[in-house]
Parts: C-alpha cells; structure tokens; sequence
C-alpha cells in the first residue's frame, strides 16, 4: 500500500478535499440532487430526462438506431419513452416517411423507398431548453 501524502493532522476528519489541480471540475458532483430538483419542477420523468440527455448532441436519429445504442429493446423505447415525449412536444419527426426524395439517383442507390423509410426523430427547441436548464444545474458547484 503506497504511503499516504496526507497530513496526519486530516487523519480524523470525516472528509478532505483533493486540491484543485488533481481534480478539475467535477460537473456531476451534485447529480443526484441536481436531478431530483429538476424533475421535480419539471414535467419530463427521470427516463425521459436520461433519453433527452442522450440524443441532446443528435441532428435526428431512427428508433433502430436509438434502440440499439441506448440498449433498450425497440418497442419499449418507443412505447415508454419516445412517443410520450413526443405527445408533450419534445420529440418531432424530422423526415417523415412520406417526404422521401424524388430523385431517381436515390431510387436506384438507396435501399430505403416511400414504402419501408425510417422515420427519422429529432429534438424540439423545447427539449434542447430543457437539457440546457438541466445543465445549467451544474455550473454553480464549487
């Protein structure tokens, strides 16, 4: 075991901070109770909160896509999570299936038709305000 570099005077203190320098900003010093306060004046659950914070630095994304890198089966995901947020106006659908192309270029090299196109979901101004404010959480810690 390495020899301790701390003071013996610190040795009965319920706590001691690291300096500064070793550290740097700890942004989730306060996750728990950062997180509790928010949803509570909130309307997002906790769930919903964790899905926005995920796809907050997505342009759109398919419920494939989603499903597969969040790790959660596809028909939980869109049943719990994304059509709930989209009913409270969070999520929108940023290409719809019917607004394929019309260019007989993507006909022929896209596998993808009018007929069996992903919708492609995106976040609303509301939702990025909503991460942000939960961000914004975070930047008053010491």
């Amino acid at each position: 075991m390495p020899k301790s570099r701390v003071p013996k005077v610190r040795m009965f203190r319920e706590f001691s901070y690291m300096k500064p320098y070793f550290v740097g900003k700890n942004h989730l010093k306060r996750m728990k109770q950062n997180r509790t306060k928010f949803l509570d004046s909130s309307e997002v659950s906790q769930s919903e909160l964790e899905f926005l914070l995920w796809a907050y630095d997505l342009e759109f994304f398919t419920i494939k896509f989603a499903s597969e890198d969040y790790e959660m089966n596809a028909g939980n995901l869109s049943s719990r999570i994304l059509y709930p947020l989209m009913n409270s106006g969070y999520i929108y659908k940023h290409f719809d299936k019917l607004t394929s192309s019309d260019m007989y270029e993507d006909h022929l090299f896209r596998g993808e038709t009018k007929f069996n196109y992903r919708v492609r979901y995106a976040l609303t101004q509301k939702a990025r305000l909503c991460v942000q404010r939960f961000y914004n959480l975070f930047d008053h810690l010491p």
